[in-house]
C-alpha cells in the first residue's frame, strides 16, 4: 500500500511529495544544459483553455519575462474560461489546418492537446526545434507522444479543515465512509467546470475499471469501455445527500476553495497549485491543509503545451515554449503556482533542487484521454447531480 503522505501550506518540499504520489526520487533522465532564451523575435498568441490561473501564469509572469529577455518579442493571450468551448476551438483548429490556414493562436496550453496531435493537427517538437525539451526527463518527453510539449506538473489532494478534522482520510474508501458520516462537509466541483472535481470522479470511477481498461482510457478513445464506469457513477449519485446543502456541485476549481475558506464545508479535492497560491496571497486560511489519499489516489499529470501545424507566427512559438522550459522559466512557474518543474532537477536553480528534490511527475496517475474524460463529463451530467 503507497505510504500516506501530508501536506502542510508552508513547505515546498511537501508539495513536491504529494505531486509525486511519495515518489522516492526525481527523474534525472535528461542530462543536456538547460538554456537561456534571449534571441525571440516577433509576436505570437497563447490560447489558454484552463482556469484563470493559469491565465494569470502567462499574462503576469511567464510573458512580461519572456519580453523583457526578447524585447524584440511580443505575445498576447486568448482565453477559453474552463475549457468550455474545447470542442468548437477543436474544431476551427481543424478546419484551419485542413485548409493551410492560420488558426489565430500559436501556443495551445490545453487539455485538449492529446486529441489534437493524434488527429494530426500539431507541428512534430523535439529538441531540434525546442532545445530545452532535451533536459526534460525521457519519460515525460514521451509521454507528449512527439507533438506535446510538457511545461508544468500538478496533482489534485484532498484539503481539510485541520481544526474540525484532525485524521484525514488516508484512502479512497475512507474518505467515501467520511463523506456520508459527515454529511453536508464534502463537495467537488461539476466535472466538466476544473480538474480537481473532475480528478474526483475519475478516481471513484476508477475503483471499479480494470488496470487494462485504465491503461486503454488514458492513453485513447475506447467507447465501449465505458459501462465499466455505471458502479462508480453509481456510488457517486449515492452520495447526493451527503454532499454541500444536499447536492450542491460548485462551478469550477476556485469555488470549491472559497467554501473551504469561508468554513462552509471541511472537506475537498483541489489542485495543489491553486491551493498554495491561495494560502501564499491569503485568500485561504492557514487551518487548511492537505493530504494525498491512496488506493487508488487522485489523478495528476504534467501539463502540455502544442504549436498548431498551420501557426502564422511558429518561429516564436517555439521560442516562447524553449523559455518556459529554460531555467528562468521554470522558477517563474514553480513560484507562481506552486507548479512542479518538468526539466531535470540539474537544470533548475539550487533552491528549487532542494524543494522539489522528492519529486517525480513521471509518478503521477494520469487522468483519462480527452475524448474519454468528456464522456465522463456528459454522463456524470446525465448520471449524478438531482438523482
Amino acid at each position: 500500500m503507497p505510504r500516506r503522505c501530508l501536506l502542510t501550506l508552508s513547505a515546498a518540499a511537501a508539495v513536491a511529495l504529494a505531486l509525486a504520489g511519495c515518489a522516492p526520487t526525481a527523474s534525472t533522465d535528461a542530462a543536456a544544459t538547460n538554456h537561456a532564451v534571449t534571441d525571440a523575435s516577433g509576436t505570437a498568441t497563447v490560447f489558454i483553455s484552463g482556469d484563470t490561473n493559469v491565465q494569470s501564469l502567462w499574462t503576469d509572469a511567464i510573458i512580461p519575462a519572456f519580453e523583457k529577455a526578447n524585447p524584440g518579442a511580443s505575445v498576447t493571450t486568448t482565453l477559453d474560461l474552463h475549457g468550455e468551448h474545447d470542442a468548437q476551438t477543436m474544431a476551427k483548429l481543424t478546419s484551419s489546418v485542413q485548409a493551410k490556414e492560420d488558426p489565430g493562436f500559436d501556443l495551445i496550453d490545453s487539455g485538449f492537446i492529446q486529441a489534437a496531435g493524434k488527429a494530426g493537427l500539431l507541428e512534430d517538437v523535439s529538441a531540434d526545434n525546442i532545445p530545452n525539451l532535451a533536459t526534460v526527463p525521457d519519460t515525460t518527453v514521451k509521454a507528449g507522444a512527439g507533438f506535446g510539449i510538457p511545461y508544468r506538473a500538478s496533482s489534485v489532494l484532498l484539503a481539510y479543515d485541520s481544526t474540525k478534522v484532525k485524521t484525514p482520510p488516508a484512502t479512497l474508501d475512507e474518505l467515501l465512509k467520511w463523506i456520508t458520516t459527515n454529511p453536508g462537509q464534502f463537495t467537488y466541483n461539476s466535472p466538466s467546470t476544473g480538474g480537481s472535481g473532475a480528478a474526483f470522479v475519475t478516481t471513484v470511477l476508477d475503483k471499479y475499471v480494470s488496470d487494462a481498461s485504465r491503461t486503454t482510457m488514458t492513453t485513447g478513445y475506447d467507447q465501449s469501455l465505458e459501462g465499466e464506469w455505471d458502479k462508480g457513477f453509481d456510488e457517486l449519485k449515492s452520495l447526493n445527500s451527503s454532499m454541500y446543502q444536499q447536492g450542491v456541485y460548485p462551478n469550477g476549481n476556485n469555488q470549491v476553495l472559497d467554501l473551504l475558506g469561508t468554513g462552509a464545508i471541511e472537506m475537498a479535492p483541489v489542485w495543489s497549485d491553486q491551493v498554495i497560491t491561495a494560502q501564499k496571497t491569503g485568500t485561504l486560511p492557514s487551518n487548511i491543509k492537505y493530504a494525498q489519499i491512496s488506493n487508488p489516489s487522485f489523478t495528476g499529470s504534467a501539463s502540455y503545451l502544442g504549436i498548431p501545424k498551420t501557426a502564422a507566427h511558429k518561429d516564436a512559438a517555439q521560442k516562447l515554449a524553449d523559455y518556459v522550459l529554460s531555467s528562468e522559466g521554470q522558477a517563474l512557474i514553480a513560484s507562481t503556482i506552486a507548479g512542479y518543474p518538468v526539466v531535470s532537477l540539474d537544470s533548475v536553480p539550487s533552491e528549487l533542487k532542494d524543494q522539489f528534490a522528492a519529486a517525480d511527475p513521471s509518478a503521477l496517475r494520469p487522468t483519462y484521454y480527452s475524448q474519454m474524460a468528456s464522456d465522463m463529463n456528459n454522463l456524470w451530467d446525465a448520471k449524478v447531480p438531482g438523482q
